[in-house]
């Protein structure tokens, strides 16, 4: 991808986490003494093609004045939403606010600490050329088995061409919004953002990524997370 090509970065970042039975956001918590959010800006912020930031906050966050960042990038602050949807398609209003282009975008999770740069390049190089775009992810290598609502077993379901969806989720800024306002115009539910680009009629590619990129999500990730942050600060 061209370093003259604009690249943002979006992270929602309103969410309260309540899996994780903290008394914080979870995006708030910390691992080795830097909060989870905080980590993760770095990260993006720190690889060369990212331009900028917009993160969607909650509107009555009183942790975010706490982080101490120094960035490398423009960092813009959107209203948070209700749903993460909600949260993401406020952000990219922002954007076209504040830039004139369409350029792709990269939206991550609050929660997701460990991305590799690497899996940022990957994406990049993949996708440049891509008439729609695509997400990062992880085939399933475990046995997958569907349940009924007393969690008795029901079949077990063929994985071949699973995947685990992840984050960056890269789409062009100006279809991902349209796509997103459409979903919510018909009240139909997006849990990700290639799931709103699915609904539009649109078929996004996806890109391997390494299974370290966990989503903090209950407690013992944040220790998991703390491991991988060590052993990639230590080139494995």
């Amino acid at each position: 991808m061209s370093s003259k090509q604009a690249v943002w970065a979006v992270v929602p970042a309103a969410g309260i986490g309540s899996r994780m039975q903290a008394e914080i956001p979870k995006q708030y918590l910390l691992i080795d003494d830097k909060p989870v959010l905080q980590l993760t800006l770095e990260r993006l912020a720190s690889h060369p093609a990212i331009e900028g930031i917009v993160i969607a906050l909650a509107e009555n966050d009183q942790w975010w004045p706490s982080l101490s960042l120094s960035l490398s990038c423009e960092l813009l602050i959107a209203k948070g939403g209700k749903d993460r949807s909600d949260s993401v398609s406020n952000a990219l209003k922002l954007l076209q606010q504040h830039i004139e282009h369409n350029p792709w975008v990269l939206v991550h999770d609050a929660a997701r600490p460990c991305l590799r740069h690497a899996d940022i390049d990957a994406m990049l190089d993949t996708l440049a050329d891509d008439a729609v775009g695509g997400i990062l992810g992880i085939p399933v290598s475990d046995t997958v088995k569907r349940v009924d609502a007393n969690n008795m077993i029901q079949e077990t379901v063929c994985r071949q061409g699973l995947w685990r969806a992840a984050t960056p989720q890269m789409f062009r800024l100006a279809p991902l919004s349209e796509a997103l306002t459409s979903a919510a115009e018909k009240s139909l539910a997006v849990t990700d953002e290639a799931s709103a680009i699915e609904l539009a009629g649109y078929q996004p590619r996806m890109v391997e990524g390494h299974s370290d990129n966990i989503k903090i999500t209950v407690p013992q990730d944040l220790a998991l997370a703390a491991l991988y942050l060590r052993q990639q600060a230590g080139g494995n």
